[in-house]
């Protein structure tokens, strides 16, 4: 019998219900937030913001005493509701942590002459890297970066990106130690272990090395958080006379920096969310001016690779699911692409990365990951076979430009992260790793189905699903259901050590994939954006109801949770359909699109409009993101219990987007469910950075979950 299978289909417990009641015996008032109505006209349609002043006019910096006071207060009431079950948070994660190995360490991979590798220290929140010759078997490790001693006195810490010079003797680094994704680039001396003194403030992302060792190329971020130059630095001089060697213009777009993987050429690409321009520098020559593969134009996304004497390049022109082209290094214009694999309905070309003697490319067949190598000669196209049936497959860490064997990622909802190398002669798996769960784990408790629930406009929506063995002989029984569905970004069939905790307590745990990821292919990302945002929160809605008609859950006896776009998910579901769920978590949730949107002074918003629309240019775009934006759509009427969490220095969604919709949420609502309300006051987007501390974050919204389900003892 499954623990808590005779209680699972019981009512709310009164216990439950007590705690659950923003008017139980032990809680204070639920902080209220004074309402200031601000009203503003757009399209002659007049929008009131009760709770604008929320956002600190001196933001990125937030010091009004009222709105720290404000969230304060939340902090202090989330408290309060969350200490009847501290014991149970305890426990749970006491069980997530002891899932987590506490020395752990990566398959050593191979550049050049070294060989490197991370690993956790018992009891450390953070890795420390290390390398050793790969040429000398006997040789010893040597620590070249230690991040548990650069988070120290941190309450948050973040390693943005490390680089190694192509002579093997400089480290770049970059960290963040306040959640805001402004993060500070510093070079250390790998013989010496000195810092050396070149520290560049307001970086992002990794750096690349010049051929010649003597510069570092990085991007910096401007006031408003977008990735917008790339300047190259050459050491020993002061950065603020390093070299501009790209600006884009336009605030819709984010500026990216990559090498392709023959370490020949430097990558500058720049693009919004639907269109895309790449330049290329030679690594070996960064002062010559940018050649231009192909002129920004609406609609088309394409990137670079290069091998040999050719670019390979991954195009959605006139092919929704992309194709793969080539193009000759001394002239890699358009009018000289020439076709590898064409535009397919069945497969979705992701990404393409190009070796010495062969590609790879990471493609979706039929909705299943697939990695598939193709010859330079055109005597091989082959795919990997992978041990299930349904899994996530990824290319992993391949630093060499001509490797024999192909390191790669694998794992599904019942398998545990594993690391395979694909040896190239033989065609062979080799297991260099399984994810060792030192609690204990036998994966033939589990079983894991994918469903395809009809949709309300004659689509199927695909649906992971996982479970302990003997679930269906008790169903319906409680259910979690996962969704995100936005910016094409799929949510793969995948592992989770912490999900464990709910499946063993007879939960089934699922994860819908709805339109505006790819799981499908581009086209259904392109069915759940824009004008068909809509698509996305009926295909959940829809999902969820599915799972109640086959005898999974019964009615009102799913939770459910998303994060930024997919917190916003949960604020559309929430209004459309509350009766649906026992309860509902909302992290760093992207809940008040409209005001976003019409705002261009934000960080992401010009790049969003591609997404979203823009409503302050189009009055329907305005009217359609009204019609759905979850802070718009509050309404007088009950709401399930619901938590809701954001990071104070979170430059992706603000702070002030869910502090505003949890006080309209506590004004309108018409019942005494609890919401809470947490806002860590040190961290950004990702909440807290520590692998434990993002542990207990868990646990208490599990604790959360199971309060809701009456499954508390």
């Amino acid at each position: 019998m499954l623990p808590y299978a005779s209680r699972q289909l019981q009512e709310i417990s009164s216990m439950t219900k007590t705690i659950l009641s923003q008017k139980a015996d032990h809680l204070p008032t639920p902080p209220h937030a004074p309402q200031h109505p601000t009203l503003v006209t757009h399209h002659d349609i007049a929008v009131t913001d009760e709770y604008a002043w929320l956002r600190d006019s001196g933001y990125p910096k937030v010091e009004t005493p009222e709105i720290l006071d404000y969230l304060k207060a939340e902090n202090t009431y989330y408290e309060a509701a969350m200490a009847p079950v501290a014991d149970l948070t305890d426990t749970i994660f006491k069980e997530l942590k002891g899932r987590v190995a506490e020395e752990d360490e990566s398959v050593p991979s191979r550049d050049g002459d070294w060989l490197y590798q991370w690993r956790y220290a018992a009891g450390t929140q953070y890795r420390r890297w290390y390398r050793k010759s790969a040429k000398d078997d006997a040789a010893d490790w040597h620590l070249i970066l230690d991040e548990p001693a650069l988070a120290e006195g941190h309450e948050y810490f973040r390693l943005g990106g490390l680089s190694i010079s192509p002579d093997g003797r400089l480290l770049a680094y970059s960290t963040d130690t306040d959640g805001s994704e402004r993060f500070t680039l510093k070079i250390r001396d790998l013989e010496t272990g000195n810092v050396l003194p070149d520290h560049i403030e307001q970086t992002i992302g990794s750096p690349v090395w010049s051929a010649d060792n003597a510069r570092l190329l990085y991007r910096i971020v401007n006031d408003n958080w977008r990735p917008y130059r790339v300047m190259a630095h050459h050491l020993g001089d002061d950065p603020a006379q390093d070299l501009l060697i790209y600006e884009e213009k336009d605030g819709g777009f984010f500026v990216h920096l990559d090498k392709t993987q023959s370490r020949k050429w430097i990558v500058i690409s720049s693009g919004s969310h639907e269109t895309g321009e790449v330049h290329i520098l030679p690594a070996d020559a960064i002062e010559t001016p940018l050649r231009l593969i192909a002129r920004r134009e609406a609609g088309h996304e394409y990137d670079v690779d290069h091998a040999g004497d050719r670019f390979f390049i991954r195009s959605n022109k006139n092919a929704p699911n992309f194709r793969i082209l080539s193009a000759p290094e001394n002239d890699p214009s358009p009018e000289n692409w020439r076709e590898i694999l064409p535009k397919s309905d069945r497969d979705y070309y992701q990404a393409v990365t190009a070796f010495t003697s062969f590609l790879v490319v990471k493609q979706r067949r039929d909705g299943l990951d697939q990695i598939r190598i193709l010859s330079h000669d055109g005597t091989r196209d082959h795919f990997i076979t992978f041990p299930e049936s349904t899994y996530r497959a990824e290319l992993g860490g391949n630093a060499e430009p001509n490797p024999t064997q192909l390191r790669i990622s694998y794992d599904s909802m019942i398998t545990p992260a594993t690391v395979f190398d694909y040896d190239l002669a033989s065609d062979a798996l080799i297991t260099r790793k399984v994810q060792e769960i030192p609690a204990g784990y036998d994966k033939a408790d589990y079983a894991t189905e994918r469903l395809m629930a009809p949709s309300r406009d004659g689509q199927h929506i695909p649906l992971s699903i996982v479970y302990k063995k003997g679930f269906k002989d008790t169903a319906p029984g409680p259910v979690h259901l996962y969704g995100y569905g936005a910016y094409g970004m799929g949510m793969p069939p995948s592992f989770s050590t912490t999900r464990l905790s709910l499946l063993d307590r007879g939960f089934a745990f699922a994860i819908a994939h709805i339109r505006g990821g790819d799981e499908l292919g581009r086209p259904w990302y392109e069915g759940g954006k824009k004008f068909a945002r809509h698509n996305t929160f009926n295909d959940f809605i829809d999902a969820a109801d599915y799972l109640v008609e086959k005898g999974y859950a019964k009615p009102g006896g799913i939770s459910a949770s998303g994060g930024s776009a997919g917190g916003k998910l949960m604020g559309a579901i929430a209004n459309q359909r509350p009766d649906l769920w026992r309860a509902i978590i909302a992290h760093v949730p992207f809940v008040d699109v409209l005001h976003t949107m019409l705002d261009d002074s934000l960080p992401l918003t010009p790049i969003e409009w591609p997404e979203w629309g823009n409503p302050k240019a189009d009055a329907e775009v305005f009217r359609y993101i009204a019609s759905y934006s979850p802070y718009e759509n509050v309404r007088a009427q009950d709401y399930p219990p619901m938590m809701v969490t954001c990071g104070l220095n979170d430059p992706r969604v603000t702070y002030w987007e869910p502090a505003k919709w949890v006080a309209r949420l506590r004004a309108r609502k018409t019942d005494d469910n609890l919401i809470l309300f947490k806002t860590n006051m040190d961290a950004g987007h990702g909440g807290k950075s520590g692998r434990f501390d993002a542990l207990y974050e868990v646990a208490e919204e599990y604790s959360f979950i199971l309060m809701a389900f009456g499954m508390v003892k």
